[in-house]
């Protein structure tokens, strides 16, 4: 098996026996799972490192392969093609939508555009065409230098928000509210894009994305389309943390006025018109201003942070199933947006910075009755980096009640519970 040149391995049929086939980018086992569930096939496309034995029972064909590396993946996948032919091809994971959307392109699929893919990862693409448009008009430019954002803030006022021109997970978002601030910019990008590994990045950050302050909380719109129909599936409310504006909670059914949330809906769905999305689902974040909602981004894809699980608890519609099935007629598509039925929240787990000396209090919390979902990912002798992007988050606890307001005090109670203690490394 090789990262160089891909390899193609077989654990099912793949053999042309009339069920509908996908291709699949990335994305945890429960995907592969869930389309095998719908009666599909699936041509599964992963890191070599990232495919195991819990992906084998669901998939009929495996590319393994770096897929970021389109001009090598392409071939691969097109004579992957011809020998099992695959229907449509989906990613749900950041790294995978452009490649998938290069697939389609190449493929003549017809399930995505790649200018719209290309147009919400590049956030000073999709913020020149929505000003151009007069959609949530937001003051931006793109800088390089100190004397960029010098130039700036002196047309539009501190604070304002620096952040990376294509990137997600929080990665570099920053709110700059003293003048001082302004000349240690372009180092911090310069440390971060030294720190990350290049495979955790969508690009290069050399430049970034200067935008005028949006006060206010923020929300996540989460919409199927089908066809150029949108449908808001639900929205969720997020708690946002740590120096940055790294995410550390969620909970859904939102609990904002209703009038306010028909306008965020109405302006969700002008937006979803101006970038040209037709089909699969929509994770669009905004602002609620006092001057009205303002798109922050958007993804061709479901939102992280468990958030299909809260929206199907919330609402009853998961997310993964109409993304993998409508196209093919094995999901049938919404007609209007679900009523809420539930409440459900998450939030993460995040000690202070140092190595972990003991956790505590997971029985307790594994056996209360609100828990949905506990995870872990450190233990005692692990080292828990400062908080400056969604990957170092160390865990998490999702809970349900009745209502937002419920399934949120519950995920605050089970947190408290769950005491992972560092110490300073020295």
């Amino acid at each position: 098996m090789s990262h160089e040149t891909g390899h193609a391995m077989s654990h099912g049929t793949g053999d042309g026996t009339g069920r509908p086939t996908i291709a699949l980018i990335g994305g945890r086992p429960k995907l592969v799972r869930k389309a095998h569930e719908l009666g599909m096939g699936v041509v599964y496309i992963q890191h070599p490192g990232q495919y195991d034995r819990a992906h084998w029972p669901y998939v009929d064909q495996a590319l393994l392969v770096d897929y970021t590396d389109t001009e090598r993946l392409l071939p691969l996948v097109r004579a992957l093609h011809q020998a099992y032919p695959f229907d449509g091809v989906v990613s749900l994971y950041e790294l995978g939508v452009r490649p998938a959307a290069e697939i389609d392109r190449m493929l003549g699929l017809g399930w995505h555009s790649l200018e719209t893919v290309d147009l919400l990862l590049d956030k000073w693409r999709m913020r020149r065409r929505l000003n151009g448009l007069g959609v949530s008009p937001v003051a931006a430019a793109v800088g390089e230098t100190e004397r960029d954002l010098r130039d700036f803030a002196a047309a539009h006022g501190l604070p304002i928000f620096v952040k990376p021109v294509c990137e997600a997970g929080s990665i570099g978002v920053f709110a700059i509210h003293d003048e001082a601030d302004l000349a240690a910019v372009p180092a911090r990008f310069r440390e971060l894009e030294a720190r990350f590994d290049r495979s955790d990045l969508a690009g290069p950050l050399d430049r970034f994305l200067m935008e005028e302050f949006l006060d206010g909380p923020e929300i996540s719109v989460e919409t199927l389309s089908f066809d150029g129909r949108h449908v808001l599936v639900g929205v969720t409310d997020k708690v946002l943390g740590g120096p940055g504006f790294v995410e550390v909670g969620h909970s859904c059914p939102s609990r904002h006025p209703e009038p306010l949330l028909r306008e965020v809906e109405r302006l969700v769905m002008a937006f979803l018109d101006a970038v040209g999305l037709r089909n699969g689902p929509g994770h669009t974040e905004v602002k609620l201003t006092g001057r009205g909602p303002r798109i922050v981004e958007s993804h061709t894809r479901i939102g992280g942070d468990r958030i299909n699980e809260l929206t199907e608890i919330a609402y009853g519609v998961d997310m993964d199933r109409h993304a993998l099935g409508s196209r093919l007629g094995l999901v049938e598509p919404l007609i209007r947006s679900p009523l809420p039925r539930a409440g459900a929240a998450i939030r993460f787990l995040t000690p202070p910075p140092g190595r972990v000396t003991e956790v505590t209090g997971v029985e307790d919390v594994l056996a209360d009755p609100a828990l949905v979902e506990l995870e872990i990912s450190v233990r005692p002798g692990d080292e828990v980096p400062p908080l400056t992007w969604s990957e170092e988050r160390v865990g998490h606890v999702l809970a349900r009640g009745e209502t937002a307001e419920q399934a949120a005090a519950a995920c605050e109670r089970l947190a408290a519970m769950v005491a992972i203690r560092t110490e300073a490394v020295s």
